[in-house]
């Protein structure tokens, strides 16, 4: 490689580049992904509990609302950043999928 050729290659600083879009669009899925996470244990602890009787009508109606509205939020987060439900399940290897 001559002189001129290595003028003309850009230089590595040993750093990562990274897209700024692409760093804010990475980070919205990894939290998308844990709040689903949670929104789903969550969601499964209140139908053992309505299930088991331990709720009354009104935490009942309470607590379905909240989900509700949990669950359009994400929906408008996902719009937000062009997430799809698929986008939130990530591939744990061996283990599988997350979600």
């Amino acid at each position: 490689m001559s002189q001129s050729d290595l003028e003309h290659q850009p230089v590595k600083s040993g750093r990562i580049e990274l897209d700024p879009e692409g760093a804010e669009q990475g980070l919205a899925q990894l939290v998308l992904t844990v709040i689903e996470l949670l929104r789903q244990l969550v969601e499964r602890h209140a139908i053992r509990r309505v299930d088991g009787g331990t709720l009354t009508e009104e935490e009942i109606e309470k607590l379905g609302v909240a989900l509700m509205n949990l669950e359009v939020k994400m929906d408008e987060l996902k719009d937000i950043f062009e997430l799809e439900d698929e986008d939130l399940n990530i591939d744990l290897g061996p283990l599988g999928n997350l979600l």
